[in-house]
């Protein structure tokens, strides 16, 4: 055998063996024993992944459970006779549904202007908490030393103060400002009350807005007012919507204030007006006390529902943005 025959048979052997197929490099990566227990591995956790999942699942519907039970009762108790709400035999479902508790229950209180008087106090104490907290936010998420730290920790502390420890002395100062019985004064305590929180959500949405954005603008000659105007305030929307809602819904729902500061009727809020249902024995009117509290209920939740996803939507374009 000649070299050139010797040379042809070793090109032939060194080949591709596959019409189409490319030789395999050296170095690429091939599938081992170590790779095969990982595979091996998930599949064994995979049961277990499962049941945690169902754990998971099953404790969320038990709290959504627990959190509509008073919910659907109440539902549940607005449309009932009085006959059905005296059986010793309740069931969830009114077996003659019946509006007269709504009647009875506009008939017998201020509901109306009640409601009004809290959507006052609600809507203008929200405003007026966003329209503080935001620049205070941002010079304590932009300027942090020990100044802001200090001021951020006392809005912290401040959360847990009980309402008992504060009222006489605010009920003071309100009677030395003759704002007892006002709705300024109440509307004036609803925002000192909300203040600290929504400071506190707000500083967590500026920091979470990067500095380059707002170095960006100064390059361009903006001050630090034009700059939170124009850059940070729409970065801050979702943050706005969703603070000045917590806002609205704790003053919505606040009793004691508004039961200590308000004495004249026509001045008080739904829900202390819905004390006005209990006898002077402390017995209920249960049916129209239903009726209302399903009224004083239903704004809170309508609101939440509708703006719920535009605060999402609104998060989630940030991300991208950023």
């Amino acid at each position: 055998m000649t070299a050139t025959e010797s040379t042809g048979g070793s090109e032939r052997s060194s080949a591709p063996r596959g019409a189409g197929s490319a030789p395999v490099p050296r170095g690429t990566p091939r599938r081992t024993s170590t790779a095969r227990r990982t595979s091996t591995s998930r599949r064994r956790a995979t049961p277990r992944r499962t049941a945690t999942r169902a754990g998971q699942y099953a404790a969320l519907l038990g709290y959504l459970a627990f959190l509509a039970f008073p919910f659907l009762w109440l539902l549940s108790t607005a449309f009932k006779p009085p006959r059905e709400l005296s059986s010793m035999h309740p069931t969830w479902i009114p077996e003659a549904p019946t509006l007269e508790n709504f009647r009875q229950a506009f008939a017998q209180q201020p509901l109306l202007a009640a409601a009004g008087n809290s959507l006052l106090a609600a809507a203008v104490s929200a405003l007026l908490a966003i329209l503080l907290a935001t620049p205070m936010a941002y010079v304590l998420a932009r300027f942090r030393n020990r100044l802001s730290r200090a001021a951020t920790g006392w809005v912290v502390i401040s959360q847990a103060f009980p309402l008992v420890l504060v009222i006489i002395p605010l009920f003071l100062i309100l009677k030395g400002l003759h704002l007892v019985d006002s709705r300024i004064g109440l509307i004036m305590v609803y925002v000192v009350w909300s203040l600290p929180f929504a400071l506190w959500m707000l500083t967590g949405y500026v920091r979470a807005i990067p500095r380059e954005l707002e170095e960006a603008a100064a390059v361009d000659g903006a001050g630090r007012l034009r700059t939170l105007v124009s850059v940070t305030a729409p970065l801050l929307a979702p943050g706005l919507v969703a603070t000045a809602l917590f806002a609205f819904i704790t003053a919505w729902n606040e009793f004691f204030f508004a039961l200590v500061l308000l004495k004249s009727p026509e001045k008080q809020t739904l829900p202390v007006v819905l004390t006005h249902f209990l006898g002077a024995e402390g017995v209920a009117d249960l049916g129209p006390l239903a009726a209302a509290a399903l009224l004083a209920t239903l704004p809170s939740l309508l609101l939440f529902a509708a703006i719920q996803r535009r605060i999402t939507g609104g998060m989630l374009a940030g991300a991208v943005k950023n």
